[in-house]
């Protein structure tokens, strides 16, 4: 393990919010899809949803998308200060769902894009502050759009997990060299 379990967490939640919106195609369309969302990332202490909170998500989606795709550390940090200047950070010890003690960036009862903006934020401010920034990073198969982060040891993982992209990128340049051979 790179990062601590709540690190690696939140990277995930943030994989999976910002490929919510891969190809033009909108993978939040409404409170019903972002209450999934939610429920699916094993987020805690989330109040009920209201319609803000799906324009504020989208928001956040964007601006996580912009440090995926930041060329290196200097362009990531504004990215993610500002994301952490914009909420409350407010941390406290909890132990819930089976997990020992770990330590909760957002205040008891924030909407969930504060609780996003937060965990995620800090999370990333983590892998900053490691120099780990090349672990995040854009499927390189083209015509993808997703992001990933690569937290194998060797720092070889290239493409997204979904859509099989190492699989179509690897027969291509398999029958390429057949071609050529």
């Amino acid at each position: 393990m790179i990062f601590t379990h709540d690190t690696e967490h939140a990277l995930g939640i943030m994989v999976d919010l910002v490929n919510s919106a891969e190809g033009g195609r909108e993978g939040l369309p409404d409170l019903t899809a972002l209450r999934s969302f939610v429920a699916a990332s094993r987020m805690s202490g989330v109040p009920s949803l209201r319609e803000e909170d799906l324009a504020q998500v989208r928001r956040l989606r964007a601006a996580f998308r912009e440090v995926f795709l930041a060329p290196d550390p200097a362009a990531a940090v504004p990215l993610v200060n500002t994301l952490l200047g914009a909420v409350r950070v407010t941390p406290h010890l909890t132990d819930h769902d089976g997990y020992d003690w770990h330590v909760h960036f957002f205040a008891p009862g924030s909407r969930v894009g504060e609780h996003l903006a937060v965990e995620c934020g800090m999370a990333l401010a983590y892998v900053l502050a490691a120099g780990e920034l090349d672990r995040l990073s854009a499927c390189a198969a083209d015509g993808c759009d997703r992001v990933l982060v690569d937290l194998s040891r060797n720092r070889c993982r290239r493409f997204c997990d979904s859509r099989t992209c190492g699989n179509r990128a690897h027969v291509a340049a398999y029958r390429a060299r057949r071609r050529t051979g």
